[in-house]
């Protein structure tokens, strides 16, 4: 059974003596092999079995690949790819920026979810279908914020109905949780929008005003993901989404001085992810 040989195998990994002591997660350069498996949350969390996201695909391109951050389960390399080729035949290609790591876990910077191998990151700027971005652009293109934060708007002069029509498209697949992005931009949707049920999994986040935050539900071959919460019923256009606006605007106008936060720590792991971390071989490939 799968559940006695992860036990075996993490007592395995704890009695060894291991290359990757301690938080270790981003020095590892390759999946664990086997059937995907994710274990525990978005922010506390790993995965075996993940698939590394094509640099390239149709109607889609890896940013930041140096990061080696493109790893995910099969589900979000097949919505990526999904998403680029729903972009491609408008004539447009999705800037992706990090996924996963390779086993996922915490991350050194940058990010306190992303993992367990379900959630992307997806900027709102993007290029033409036919244009490939070089090895050098990929890594110095800066994203872009489309708000104006000190007024509380959208930047209009940077936004493109095509960016809607990104962000739509990724709430409306089934596989989605929910979605992050600046309260602003999911104020100005709201404002816009007449059908706004597609806005329920929109939900409003610090920072996200040049990318949106795609987060997969838990997939039904992992019986260990932790699922969040349910979003609350209704659009979300509502007196709470005005506060987050309106404490956007504040902190734009009064900014403190930033303080670097410190990485996630790896201490609040389920303890079955030392043994992700630590097997330098394969994952149990047999169903239960």
């Amino acid at each position: 059974m799968v559940i006695q040989f992860i036990a075996l195998l993490f007592l395995f990994s704890s009695s060894m003596t291991s290359a990757y002591a301690g938080n270790a997660w981003s020095k590892i350069g390759y999946p664990l092999a086997g059937r995907p498996q994710v274990i525990g949350s978005y922010a506390a969390g790993c995965i075996a079995g993940a698939v590394a996201l094509p640099l390239v695909g149709d109607g889609y391109q890896v940013m930041r690949a140096s990061r080696n951050r493109y790893y995910g389960h099969p589900l979000l390399i097949r919505f990526i790819e999904e998403q680029g080729r729903q972009a491609a035949g408008h004539g447009n290609r999705l800037l992706i920026g990090d996924l996963g790591q390779p086993r996922g876990g915490p991350m050194p910077n940058g990010h306190r979810s992303h993992q367990s191998g379900l959630d992307v990151d997806v900027w709102f700027l993007q290029q033409p279908r036919d244009r490939v971005l070089s090895r050098t652009d990929i890594e110095r293109i800066d994203m872009l914020p489309m708000v104006r934060a000190t007024e509380g708007r959208l930047n209009h002069a940077r936004w493109s109905p095509y960016y809607r029509d990104a962000l739509k498209l990724a709430a409306q697949s089934p596989r989605v949780e929910r979605i992050f992005v600046n309260a602003i931009i999911k104020q100005a949707l709201c404002d816009s929008e007449t059908d706004r049920a597609w806005l329920n999994k929109v939900r409003p986040w610090w920072g996200h005003d040049a990318h949106f935050h795609v987060r997969l539900a838990c997939p039904p071959d992992s019986g260990q993901c932790k699922p969040q919460q349910p979003i609350p019923p209704g659009d979300g256009c509502d007196a709470d989404l005005a506060n987050w606006v309106r404490d956007i605007v504040q902190a734009a106008r009064s900014p403190k001085p930033y303080r670097k936060p410190s990485p996630p720590s790896a201490d609040r792991l389920p303890a079955i992810c030392n043994a992700v971390l630590n097997n330098p071989t394969a994952w149990d490939m047999q169903r239960p």
